[in-house]
Parts: structure tokens; sequence; C-alpha cells
């Protein structure tokens, strides 16, 4: 099986998203068990945010790592607004508590939005320092935000960046993701079965090639998002059915006439695109 390496860690390229987990969409028993269901089909990387449900998604994400924390690549994401050299400790701690864990593997400013580098990157670098994260990222930042973070002192800690991407959604590869590439930065994708209201799923070729590979539609559209090997992707789901299929992408590998086809029917940017954010 695949895997991508951040911060030496060699991760499965399928992980778990939860921005709507703990907030009543299902029952909390249901997407407990969907994570764990996750968790044994070999996706390590558990996403979340303390955004997500004003914390909710992380409670419930602890519930879950119950016996199995050991087994998890855990990331977690701070407001832009927290991240700063008064506020950026108690928020980690407050994820901490929440997760139910004494560290993070990876830690993610959220949005660049208002933050000042200058104390995002010591607050993160302190917080290692403390134990209390592992490592650091960033997410939703363009190839100008990049430049800027490299600029700063320990900016190039960074391990990876999460952004929004899918094939309805492919403006990134124009510039960021070589940039990202070119400094040996694996990246993260959310949102890669189009986010809420795309009709990806329903994309005729989509299903088309779902029936060709005996698979469902989102093992095909993630099995594209980690198609060359430096993306790791973050679809959420709180059944463990969809989380089976999501999974299923591990062990697919599209065709070149496959992805040739989804290229004419999802074609690649051909002039630097804004950044899209969800």
């Amino acid at each position: 099986m695949k895997t991508v390496t951040i911060d030496g860690h060699n991760i499965a390229p399928i992980g778990m998203g939860s921005w709507h987990l703990g907030q009543g969409r299902h029952s909390e028993t249901s997407e407990i068990n969907a994570l764990r269901a996750g968790i044994d089909a070999g996706m390590q990387l558990i996403d979340t945010a303390e955004m997500y449900g004003s914390g909710r998604s992380e409670t419930l994400i602890g519930k879950a790592l119950h016996g199995v924390r050991d087994k998890v690549y855990l990331v977690s994401k701070i407001y832009p607004y927290h991240a700063n050299r008064l506020l950026m400790e108690r928020s980690c701690e407050a994820t901490l508590k929440r997760l139910n864990t004494e560290c993070l593997d990876l830690y993610l400013l959220h949005w660049r939005f208002s933050s000042i580098l200058t104390e995002v990157v010591p607050g993160f670098e302190k917080l290692k320092q403390q134990g209390k994260i592992k490592a650091w990222g960033v997410s939703n930042f363009d190839v100008k935000d990049m430049e800027d973070l490299f600029a700063i002192e320990h900016g190039d800690q960074c391990a990876t960046n999460q952004i929004f991407y899918n094939p309805a959604s492919r403006g990134v590869e124009f510039d960021l993701i070589p940039w990202c590439q070119q400094h040996q930065m694996p990246m993260m994708a959310y949102s890669p079965l189009g986010g809420e209201g795309a009709s990806l799923l329903r994309h005729p070729l989509i299903t088309q090639l779902a029936a060709k590979y005996q698979t469902g539609p989102s093992t095909i559209l993630l099995a594209w998002a980690i198609r060359n090997g430096n993306m790791i992707a973050i679809p959420e789901s709180g059944e463990a059915a969809h989380i089976r299929e999501n999974a299923a992408a591990l062990h697919i590998e599209l065709q070149l006439s496959d992805l040739k086809v989804l290229d004419e029917a999802f074609p690649a940017p051909t002039q630097k695109m804004p950044l899209e954010t969800r």
C-alpha cells in the first residue's frame, strides 16, 4: 500500500475528516463506530479542528480514540485569531483536553487571515518544545502565503499545507502543488469528494468508472486525488459503510487511460486561479 511521509511518519494516503461529526447528523455511536472502522481499514490519519462544531468534533474523536490512540496520526487546527502569543497555548491545551490526548501529531493554522506569522511560527515551535505537538503546518495557504511563511525563521519547519482539492477544483495544480513538491512538502486534500452540495459523486463519468472498477464513486474520486503520491485525502463520513468505500481507494490505482478521460472531463488549469477554500 502506498504511503505519504509527513514529519518522518509514513501515513496511508486516505484519512478521515470530521467537519460535521459530533453535531447530531448521526448518532454518536454511529460516528464512533465509523471512525473505528476507518482505523481498522488502515486509515491512520484523523483530521479535526477547534472550529468544527465549536469543539464537539474534537470531543467525539476523543471518545473514539479510547484504547486506540497509538494507531492514529491525529491532526487538529487552530483558529487564526487564536494563533498568537497570548492565546495559542491555551487554545492548544483546550484541543488536547477535548481529544483526551497529551500530544497532537500535527497542528495546523486553519487559515492565514489576520494571523501574524511572526507570532504563529514561534508559537508552534514552543508547543513542539513543550511536547504538546510533534509537528505543525498550515491550511488554505496559497503560494504567496507559503513564501511569506518560509521567509520567517523556522518557517520551513512547516510539515504540510491542507487545501481544497478535487477533480472539479484543480486550480492549485498550476502553481501551489508544484511549489510544495519543489520544497518536498506533502499536502492534504479536504473535500476530495467535492464538498457540500457537490454533484461529483453522481457525475456520469465517475459512476461509469465506479462500475468498471466494481467499487463506489467515492473510491474513484479518492484514487484520483492521491494518484501522484504526495497527497493525503481526508474525506468525511459518519457511517461505517461509507468509510469502507473510502478506504477501498487505498487498494485501487486508476489506469492511465482512465486518468486521461478524467483530465478531458475535468481539465487541469492553464493559468493562475484564485485559491478555493471552504
